[in-house]
């Protein structure tokens, strides 16, 4: 059986039989908590992908702004200690682990820590909304490593869907772009450009993968709960070699484009993220922010779903999920629910015959 669910006979995509679970992980991309850490914690990010060192050293001069700490770690234990408290009043009763790709607690630890604690099957949940290589399937790879890593006897792994479409997550999006929008005096809301940005991905990462679709999905779905029809999405915190085509268009470029067009009003949307981590503060607040300051224009940027109670309770209605036989799987709008059971050949990071050559 695959650590990630065996194929339902009706559908190889889901997952309908009951299931029982002992523990949920929480998984993420980690970040660093004091100055010493971030070099270590980058050359984890970029090992194996050839970066310069130069580009090491800017990107770890954006976490000296912060003394050289990611929120990101504290934002998911504030998320985990959210859904504890949801799981205690309203159960399944799990205990919640939490691994980091990048940094401590590594995933490889916290299995081991599941394993020693006598956890047999466990569910995954990815802090990533959209199906792609480094939000999903990477992650999925983690997993599988740690557990090599560790040897026979581990738990199995199921991971909960992505969430994109699901009503607790688009729900609580609309409500804070609506609170963003009316930041913007009344008289000019009308005139508004709404730009959803998400984290930029190689095209050709992106070519194997529904992120593109499902960023335009969930954005369409947010303007349309917020009766606007003034949106765009553009992309930030590129980090690769400038002869790989990136997913455009940057948000800073963006920007330009729409002073250029004569709007004065922007509210920024960091969709592609659940929690304000460090491209939200610094590419979105600091970056963009002094871009569209310079360009005169009045720029809001909303909040992202973090601990908001919807979203928090989206994760236990996923758990839920899993555990009972042919479940609801609530979606909204046009793509339907995303899959339980990953395909052989979803979310690549290139294609098959490039990775041979």
């Amino acid at each position: 059986m695959s650590i990630f669910g065996a194929e339902s006979m009706a559908d190889p995509r889901f997952d309908d039989s009951a299931r029982s679970y002992d523990a949920l992980l929480v998984l993420s991309f980690g970040g660093p908590e004091g100055e010493a850490d971030v070099i270590p914690f980058l050359e984890n990010v970029t090992r194996g992908r050839n970066v310069p060192r130069e580009r090491l050293m800017e990107v770890a001069e954006h976490y000296q702004h912060f003394g050289g700490v990611s929120p990101i770690n504290a934002q998911n234990r504030a998320l985990i200690a959210a859904l504890e408290a949801e799981l205690t009043a309203t159960g399944p009763e799990l205990p919640i682990y939490f691994g980091n790709r990048n940094w401590h607690p590594f995933v490889t630890d916290t299995i081991a820590q599941m394993r020693a604690d006598g956890v047999k099957r466990a569910l995954v949940f990815v802090t990533s909304a959209f199906s792609t290589w480094s939000g999903c399937r990477q992650y999925r790879e983690d997993v599988i490593r740690a557990l090599e890593t560790l040897g026979p006897g581990g738990p199995e792994f199921d991971k909960i869907r992505v969430f994109y479409n699901h009503p607790g997550f688009i729900e609580p999006m609309i409500e804070l772009t609506r609170d963003a929008l009316e930041q913007i005096p009344a008289e000019r809301r009308a005139k508004t450009e709404v730009v959803f940005t998400a984290h930029s991905v190689p095209n050709e990462m992106a070519r194997h993968s529904a992120y593109d679709l499902q960023l335009n999905e969930a954005a369409r779905l947010i303007a349309d709960g917020v009766g606007t029809g003034r949106y765009r999405l553009a992309y930030q915190s590129r980090s690769g070699s400038p002869r790989i085509p990136w997913l455009e268009p940057d948000i800073l470029e963006e920007l330009n484009a729409l002073h250029d067009q004569g709007v004065n009003d922007i509210v920024v949307v960091p969709l592609g993220f659940i929690s304000d981590h460090m491209e939200v503060l610094f590419d979105l607040d600091h970056e963009a922010m002094d871009r569209a300051a310079a360009l005169g224009m009045t720029m809001v940027r909303s909040a992202t779903v973090g601990t908001h109670p919807r979203f928090v309770r989206m994760i236990r209605e996923l758990i839920v999920e899993r555990t009972i036989e042919h479940p609801d799987r609530p979606y909204i709008g046009r793509r339907g629910p995303n899959h339980d059971i990953c395909p052989v050949n979803c979310c690549l990071l290139h294609s098959p015959t490039a990775a041979a050559r």
